[in-house]
């Protein structure tokens, strides 16, 4: 038996906990219900707490400074980080000197900060930087703002970015969304603090942001929506500017009107709420928007627009200043096409499967009068007439043709459609069964697939090769059997580049869409040289080439390309119906016109004399309005511009029988164009 101790009292001790008396739990018990013992356990964690936060925050602090220098590396000295110059504005002219578009700097002027009225700078601060003239460049209070809305939202809904720091952002960095940009727009923000005064920031800020339809700064922004200098905006006008900095595009007026209005409001509130205008002065600018003197873009030339952009600098280098590019676009034409594209497109494109389209046309030289990229540029800008290359199926059959006949055969020749098997590859037509003895221009009108895959056996496939470089394909070709029906890619541009030698004289053209390019002062920067013509068909083969291509159209697999003049042509469609192609001409004008899907999908039954061969012959009946009908060279009569057919088939094919280019316009009579702008493939 355990003994047990006495206390002085008498009373008997509990045993200790090494005893394992049960007396024991409830001892504890009440040890824990002492509330010195809890508060000392609580002052404990809370100092354990705060001794490693301060430890984290020291360690964030040193991390976020670490990162500071790192990236501060990588940005240029001081000495380097000038204020650059705005971006230079490009005037984009058609053929007659009218203005088809503006790219780059819209014309304004720089204005002084105490040349922009109160409610403009009130707007814009209201709007954009609440807290721009006390914070250091930075603004803790936006970020966390934001960052604290962005997590609500569960989205990006704000933006916790301060003058300085968009300012930084469009002078010195790229529109990249990386960590890394983000720590080198703190960093330049800081540094233009250092730099210049509040004012400065904020002048220099209205003078280069982007506001939409390519214009930079306020004073330009003004002159294009409102026709007014940003010195003489209203309330209105002004919380309108303010509200483009968002997001110009979308909230462009002379794109939409609704969401702009919808945004100037918003911005007025914004000033009501900073106590920058009273509520009568919102009231009176809701009620009185001020005036619109907004010029639309030209319809229909986005797409040719974009592609004269981005090649300018091909030819000038960088651009230090303004400039004016004249062009050989006719936006009557640009407007004509368009229409077209959309109108047949709308009509048959969902029918057969068709998502896209694109068009273009040229004249006798090869200069671009017309393009369209696709159905919709608001909807997508890519251009299918110039970077798509598809296979082109049967519109590849005239270099097949052209080689046969440089080798000695004549449209009247005969070959016999049958079965064939060339290096274990079975060329097969579109009917799916054959027809014995043909003449050439049988063949090629009915595009059947066997003649023309032993033709290009007949005749190598190495002679079709150099035919198509020499009429204008560059893309690359296989020297494969199906090559024979159209089985490599190409562009619609160099396509319909390659045909135009058929229609003027055998001349061998480089399409082209830049005529010159000069500052707005008048140095010329470039000018497209004009040399000679290069015969590179023999005018008794263009003439034998026009009567088969003219038979596509009058019997073959293009008649619904007829039109009341002479034109000739040829369908192409590639396999599984994936492409549709009609490329043809008259006397004046080639044009070629694709259709299909972007993802190479197939359509429904859509060949090349179906659906393009509409959106050709309607274009091409816009387009010759009023114009008297005109033979191709070597048929129907008269020559294209005087060209000259030898007889002898000794004639030279370097000898230049072709008055020389013209820089513009079609090379026909003075008066042409006044009375044109009054008014493996399938077989087919």
């Amino acid at each position: 038996m355990t003994s047990q101790k006495k206390k002085p009292n008498g009373k008997v001790r509990p045993p200790s906990r090494r005893t394992g008396g049960r007396v024991q739990q409830s001892t504890l018990r009440k040890k824990r219900r002492n509330p010195r013992r809890k508060s000392s356990t609580t002052l404990i964690i809370f100092k354990k707490l705060t001794y490693w936060s301060t430890v984290a925050g020291l360690w964030l602090m040193l991390g976020f400074a670490g990162m500071m220098g790192y990236y501060a590396l990588s940005l240029p000295g001081p000495d380097k980080l000038k204020i650059p110059q705005r971006a230079p504005s490009i005037v984009i002219l058609d053929r007659h000197g009218g203005e088809l578009a503006r790219r780059g700097a819209y014309r304004g002027h720089a204005l002084r900060i105490e040349d922009m009225p109160p409610h403009l700078l009130q707007a814009v601060i209201a709007t954009e930087d609440r807290r721009f003239y006390s914070h250091f460049g930075v603004d803790p209070l936006g970020l966390f703002r934001a960052t604290f809305a962005n997590l609500i939202a569960g989205r990006i809904v704000q933006g916790g970015s301060t003058i300085s720091q968009q300012l930084a952002k469009n002078l010195f960095l790229k529109p990249d969304r990386t960590f890394g940009r983000k720590m080198r727009e703190l960093q330049l923000a800081l540094w233009l603090e250092r730099k210049y005064s509040k004012n400065q920031i904020l002048e220099m800020y209205l003078n280069r942001v982007y506001l939409g339809a390519g214009t930079y700064g306020v004073d330009a922004a003004a002159r294009r929506y409102f026709g007014k200098s940003a010195r003489h905006v209203t309330l209105s006008e002004a919380a309108t500017l303010a509200g483009l900095l968002k997001a110009p595009s979308r909230y462009a007026p002379n794109k939409n009107p609704e969401l702009a209005r919808a945004r100037t409001s918003l911005v007025l509130a914004n000033m009501r709420g900073e106590g920058y205008i009273s509520q009568a002065e919102q009231a009176h600018a809701l009620k009185y928007p001020g005036s619109r003197s907004i010029r639309k873009p030209l319809p229909g030339s986005g797409y040719a627009v974009d592609w004269v952009a981005g090649m300018l600098r091909d030819y000038t280098g960088e651009l230090s200043g303004d400039v004016v590019v004249e062009t050989t676009l006719d936006r009557v034409l640009q407007q004509k096409a368009r229409y077209v594209v959309q109108k047949w497109m709308k009509r048959e494109g969902p029918r057969g499967n068709a998502g896209q389209a694109a068009l273009i046309a040229m004249d006798e030289n090869g200069a671009v009068l017309a393009l369209v990229g696709g159905k919709d540029y608001g909807t997508s800008q890519f251009n299918r007439a110039v970077k798509a290359r598809r296979q082109p199926g049967s519109a590849f059959k005239p270099f097949v043709y052209l080689s046969a006949l440089e080798a000695g055969l004549t449209p009247r020749t005969v070959r016999k459609d049958r079965p064939m098997i060339i290096k274990g590859w079975m060329p097969r037509n579109y009917s799916g069964g054959y027809s014995g003895k043909v003449t050439l221009q049988a063949a090629l009108a009915r595009s059947i697939n066997t003649v023309a895959a032993g033709l290009t056996e007949e005749v190598g496939i190495n002679k079709v090769i150099s035919t198509a470089r020499r009429l204008g394909i560059s893309s690359p070709l296989h020297n494969n059997p199906s090559l024979s029906l159209g089985t490599a890619e190409v562009s619609l541009l160099e396509l319909t580049g390659a045909y135009t030698p058929f229609m003027n004289g055998g001349f061998s053209v480089i399409p082209h869409v830049i005529t010159r390019v000069r500052t707005r002062s008048g140095k010329v920067l470039f000018e497209r040289s004009v040399s000679g013509p290069r015969r590179i068909i023999r005018p008794e083969h263009v003439a034998q080439m026009n009567t088969m291509l003219r038979a596509v159209v009058s019997s073959g697999t293009g008649k619904r390309a007829r039109m009341k003049r002479m034109v000739a042509g040829k369908t192409g469609t590639s396999q599984g119906f994936r492409d549709a192609w009609f490329i043809g001409y008259s006397a004046d004008l080639s044009t070629g016109v694709w259709v299909g899907n972007d993802d190479g999908s197939s359509m429904i039954k859509v060949t090349g004399g179906r659906l393009p061969a509409q959106i050709w012959k309607d274009f091409m009946v816009l387009a010759h309005e009023r114009l008297p009908g005109r033979g191709l060279p070597g048929i129907g009569g008269s020559l294209n511009s005087g060209l000259k057919v030898a007889s002898s088939s000794k004639t030279d094919l370097a000898s230049p029988a072709r008055p020389p280019e013209r820089k513009r316009g079609f090379s026909v009579d003075a008066g042409f164009l006044k009375r044109l702008f009054s008014g493996s493939g399938n077989s087919q």
